[in-house]
């Protein structure tokens, strides 16, 4: 495999196949994969909304300003971020570590101090903004995987985030929406698969030091 190759194939799909789905397989290999996503600190906060349904998804598309993406495709894959980030969240991940790892909890002690010392000391909104940061780096690694298994990928910005909360009920999991991905397999008459893409050289955009 030339992962080059694979990234020069990929682009923002417009126009899906509606008629092509992803498999069992291949839908539980994208949840593997982006699970593996590194996190700040490794806590993972946020939560990756996998939608199906195509009645949320007809609702969903309004909320997008009719992108056909969001229906079209096989799946859509939102990531919301944990709007209330607090010293629980902390110790259910100390937990985790604990028992897989097989370390005692007293030993995490001086990791569990330090995390909840940075979540404490920052606001809600600035946890909430930090959590969406590490939403956006599971984004990529969810693209870069979908590439790889010749699986084609929209990352979506454009969606009325406050109306997707409310659609998906968001706020009673204390989330909200940040980004989403439209995952499925390019219709052959989406005209943007077949132009060049376009980069800066790299000389405009690596600095070394």
């Amino acid at each position: 495999m030339n992962i080059l190759e694979k990234l020069n194939w990929r682009y923002a799909t417009k126009h899906f196949d509606v008629n092509k789905k992803l498999s069992k397989e291949q839908l539980e290999l994208i949840k593997e994969a982006t699970n593996l996503t590194p996190s700040s600190f490794g806590l993972q906060p946020f939560k990756i909304i996998i939608i199906e349904n195509n009645d949320i998804r007809q609702k969903l598309q309004e909320a997008a300003w009719n992108q056909p993406q969001t229906t079209d495709a096989s799946h859509l894959v939102l990531f919301a971020a944990n709007t209330h980030l607090s010293s629980d969240d902390v110790e259910a991940f100390i937990k985790l570590i604990s028992e897989v790892r097989n370390v005692p909890v007293e030993a995490l002690a001086e990791y569990d101090a330090m995390m909840k010392g940075s979540i404490a000391a920052m606001s809600q909104e600035e946890a909430t903004n930090w959590a969406a940061k590490q939403a956006y780096i599971a984004l990529g690694q969810l693209m870069v995987t979908c590439a790889v298994e010749g699986i084609d990928t929209c990352p979506m910005e454009g969606f009325d985030k406050k109306a997707f909360d409310q659609i998906l009920d968001l706020p009673s999991k204390n989330l909200t929406s940040v980004v989403m991905a439209a995952v499925g397999f390019r219709s052959s008459d989406d005209k943007y698969q077949h132009l060049p893409k376009v980069r800066k050289a790299l000389d405009d955009i690596i600095i070394t030091i």
